[in-house]
């Protein structure tokens, strides 16, 4: 079943990694899936825009102890219209000529114990978009109508991509914090794609956000966005002294690292107050979670995984943005500037999050 409202083609421009570590080609030719050949659950997506996040780029070098599939197409953030349903699909909740968002969680089979329990991204059977299946970084991308995210209706797209992502991770990462209204938390990585939006979820929560990154830009962001103290971790002389004098003297309640470096982790553990949480979200590519146990017992610390996000996630993440209150910092670019962005990803000068536009 497909929309009358489209004419899909045969081929299209898509950006796609042969084999490990080798450069980005972008096809003008890459075969479009027909709405004859989709499988029933199945549907289409004309992709108006993708976001682009640094677990691409890992992705694209293959630096992760799991790894992608290749050939490629990267991307988990597309934005775009449903243009087909594979036939013999039941009770779609998506119709043709809806908006809606692709995110990492391409597929889970909502069956599996990890499912039942709300763990979807767990999921033992999980497809992940621009990893285990092609996601956004092309102009039509297959995904499936029981994991496709309505967006709302006032959110641009542009400012949706981010947060299907970005914006999923840190605000289920936040729920996971154990914090209340009034808490401190300490945001390692606050002025990059995750770390913008953890600050306004943080605020938007009622929480007291110390931003931790470098550059007056960043500083200069974070402020914006509404973060009380922000710490430069190239200016201080000793960054856990500093980050406890800024939170009553005792450290924050809770530490969200969004920053891809263990040393932000092994940190985290001298500033948190008794009881605090440190939440694990960034991934660097090789890297062990350095904790004293001592202290950590001491101190009674706790230390919580977290992985994206479930659908409902997805959901109240777009809602809390499409009513002002976290807003994307972005630049748009054409697909032709994927290879530079990931190069600014890995130099660390990416401000904010780069959103490519796909139909043009």
């Amino acid at each position: 079943m497909s929309s009358p409202n489209f004419v899909i083609p045969k081929t299209q421009h898509a950006a796609i990694v042969e084999s490990t570590g080798a450069p980005l080609k972008i096809k003008s030719d890459h075969p479009v899936k027909q709405p004859a050949d989709l499988l029933p659950g199945e549907c289409l997506v004309r992709l108006d825009c993708s976001g682009v996040c640094h677990t691409d780029l890992h992705a694209a070098k293959g630096d992760w102890p799991i790894k992608a599939k290749l050939p490629l197409i990267g991307g988990h953030e597309g934005v775009g219209i449903v243009v087909a349903i594979g036939a013999h699909t039941q009770g779609s909740p998506v119709k043709l000529g809806e908006r809606v968002g692709i995110k990492w969680l391409a597929y889970s089979c909502l069956d599996c114990e990890m499912c039942r329990k709300g763990l979807e991204q767990s999921c033992l059977n999980g497809q992940y978009s621009g990893f285990s299946v092609d996601g956004t970084f092309s102009q039509y991308v297959v995904s499936w109508v029981s994991h496709v995210t309505p967006i709302p209706e006032n959110l641009p797209s542009t400012e949706a991509a981010s947060i299907l992502c970005a914006g999923v991770t840190v605000y289920r990462a936040l729920k996971n914090s154990n914090t209340h209204i009034g808490d401190w938390v300490v945001l390692p990585g606050a002025g990059g794609g995750l770390g913008h939006l953890a600050v306004q979820y943080a605020s938007a929560m009622g929480l007291r956000v110390v931003a931790i990154d470098t550059g007056a830009e960043k500083r200069d962001l974070c402020l914006k966005l509404g973060a009380e103290v922000f710490i430069d971790f190239r200016e201080t002389k000793d960054l856990v002294k500093d980050i406890k004098a800024a939170t009553d003297g005792l450290g924050p309640h809770a530490a969200v690292v969004t920053a891809a470096t263990s040393q932000a982790y092994k940190q985290a553990i001298d500033y948190l107050r008794m009881g605090g949480t440190l939440v694990v979200v960034g991934l660097p590519a090789k890297a062990s979670l350095d904790a004293d146990i001592f202290f950590t017992v001491t101190k009674s610390i706790n230390i919580v995984g977290s992985y994206v996000g479930n659908r409902q996630d997805a959901r109240e993440a777009l809602d809390i943005a499409s009513r002002g209150k976290v807003k994307c910092f972005y630049v748009v670019k054409p697909l032709s500037a994927l290879a530079e962005t990931y190069e600014g990803l890995e130099q660390g000068t990416v401000v904010g999050r780069v959103v490519l536009n796909m139909q043009n």
